[in-house]
């Protein structure tokens, strides 16, 4: 059944994910409406993890031939080389790529894309720090709104770019469906890069990344997600041992 609102906030994005996933498999939860995570432990803009959680799933990724966390990180920012068309052999990438959105908007019958991290940066420079200029839209109706029972594209509508009190930084992302195995760590990963990126041109420090899901998903049998929840949460220390076991049986 569905369960919510939850929210979780954590200064490290493993351990925000690791709840998170945790929160889903309590018994008698289907689905969470709407989940809130909260990022804010930050090091000169980059985002504090757990290797060994992220190392955890990316095996489990693997296994059942999913995409890895940085291929999903890099739908949103690719911090590397971009390559739209390795990302795309992933079926879920089929109809389009997050970043895409962001640096080529065009719907049908546009003569024209917009490039929308260029005009956000653009705007700052100019001087004009009106905050509904930061958003980057992702949906696009001309070419989103099909009568497909299944598209995977673009759970991720709009993310917002907030500077705040003249110093910090702050990026929200709305999703209207995630699955919490497959995307969920990647699309944090994701956010925290673009506000990274923003952060650095700014000259802002980047102090709390949200992501607003108003229907997370699980993508794997219970069974297993309830085993992958218990390994991850028994890696976080400081997580009573009463929380790892609540989930047995």
């Amino acid at each position: 059944m569905s369960r919510g609102p939850v929210v979780v906030e954590r200064d490290n994005v493993a351990h925000a994910w690791a709840e998170a996933f945790h929160e889903i498999t309590r018994p008698g939860t289907t689905e969470i409406v709407p989940l809130v995570v909260c990022v804010t432990g930050f090091d000169a803009n980059v985002v504090r993890e757990d290797q060994d959680i992220r190392n955890l799933l990316d095996v489990e990724l693997l296994a059942r031939g999913k995409q890895s966390i940085r291929t999903v990180a890099s739908t949103i920012f690719p911090t590397s080389l971009w390559n739209p068309n390795r990302l795309r052999k992933y079926r879920r990438n089929c109809n389009g790529i997050y970043f895409e959105r962001m640096v080529n908007f065009q719907p049908r019958d546009a003569n024209a894309g917009v490039n929308q991290i260029a005009y956000l940066l653009g705007t700052r420079i100019a001087n004009n720090h009106r905050r509904s200029a930061y958003q980057l839209s992702i949906i696009d109706p001309t070419r989103d709104h099909t009568n497909q029972p299944r598209r995977g594209f673009p759970c991720l509508q709009q993310v917002s770019i907030s500077p705040i009190d003249g110093h910090a930084l702050s990026v929200t992302g709305f999703y209207a469906t995630q699955t919490l195995f497959e995307r969920a760590y990647g699309n944090y990963i994701g956010l925290c890069e673009l506000g990274r990126f923003f952060a650095h041109q700014w000259g802002l420090q980047l102090t709390r990344v949200t992501c607003v899901t108003s229907v997370a998903e699980l993508d794997i049998p219970m069974t297993e997600a309830r085993v992958l929840a218990r390994q991850a949460m028994n890696l976080i220390e400081e997580i009573p041992a009463t929380m790892t076991g609540a989930n047995e049986g």
